[in-house]
């Protein structure tokens, strides 16, 4: 089973969360950093890091002494990678997003194919099972092709899970990092701009028709919005995490707050049971 832990807005507590549940998960699990932009699972499960490897998007070079100025690349690229100024062949490799439409419709091959540097993937292990992560290249735009890399190496095994600490917010990235997982664990806190976000990221990932519950950290502070808003829309609420000064110090040493504070194992276990028995409610699951 694949498990995403996603959130509205970053600094909810989402890679907190996700490394807690690698330490305490009671079969094989992978657990795989897909927050590209600011990956920082590792700075918590500290692994053991056994592969680098660099990963790249195909985009087009133009030989243009093949090229008759047809415009049919053009024409079908939507994000204006492409274009014919008077009578020059423009390639802008940096707006591509790596389709191969104008490779395929290109009647001169005029256009080979080339490739850009999306970043790095990063592997080891990590509490005695697997760790990925990815790492945009400095300057890199688009990160949801660089997930794509590292969720095209991911193939669960009957007896292994997969923990996903997504990328936070509701756009591309985020929505690239859950489409695949068979559960969604929403990270929230009970203030105005975290119950704002919860809602937008709970409408967002609604449509896609997995199993969902939400886990409150911090919980304690704020109100009670939260809490409300997931009764009326039957959204389980799985966890709740308590605002403690032994866990933010836990958190600001880099400790896995499961294992540094002994009075939250139980919550995590309840948190891994609920997730293991969401999935299995599913039919073919």
């Amino acid at each position: 089973m694949i498990y995403a832990i996603a959130s509205g807005k970053g600094g909810t507590g989402k890679t907190t969360l996700s490394a807690s549940l690698v330490s305490i998960w009671d079969r094989p699990v992978t657990a795989v950093d897909l927050d590209v932009e600011e990956p920082n699972l590792h700075l918590f499960l500290h692994p053991e890091e056994t592969q680098t490897r660099r990963a790249y998007i195909e985009v087009p070079e133009p030989d243009e002494s093949k090229c008759t100025l047809c415009r049919k690349c053009a024409d079908i690229c939507q994000f204006k990678a492409i274009t014919i100024m008077g009578e020059t062949l423009l390639v802008f490799p940096e707006m591509c997003h790596g389709c191969g439409g104008c490779l395929e419709v290109c009647p001169e091959n005029a256009l080979l194919p080339g490739k850009r540097e999306l970043g790095e993937i990063i592997s080891g292990t990590a509490y005695g099972n697997d760790f990925i992560m990815g790492r945009l290249r400095i300057g890199e735009a688009m990160s949801p092709p660089l997930m794509r890399h590292i969720k095209e190496g991911l193939t669960p095994k009957p007896s292994e899970d997969i923990i996903i600490d997504a990328p936070p917010g509701v756009s591309c990235p985020a929505i690239s990092a859950v489409m695949d997982a068979d559960c969604i664990v929403l990270v929230t806190e009970p203030t105005p701009f975290g119950f704002h976000d919860f809602k937008l990221a709970w409408e967002a990932f609604a449509p896609l028709g997995k199993p969902m519950g939400a886990v409150i950290n911090r919980a304690g502070i704020g109100d009670t919005k939260v809490q409300d808003f997931c009764r009326n829309a039957a959204i389980p609420i799985w966890a709740e995490i308590p605002y403690a000064r032994e866990i933010a110090e836990a958190y600001s040493e880099g400790a896995v707050i499961a294992q540094a504070v002994e009075s939250l194992r139980e919550t995590f276990e309840t948190l891994r049971r609920n997730m293991q028995a969401a999935t299995q409610e599913v039919p073919n699951a």
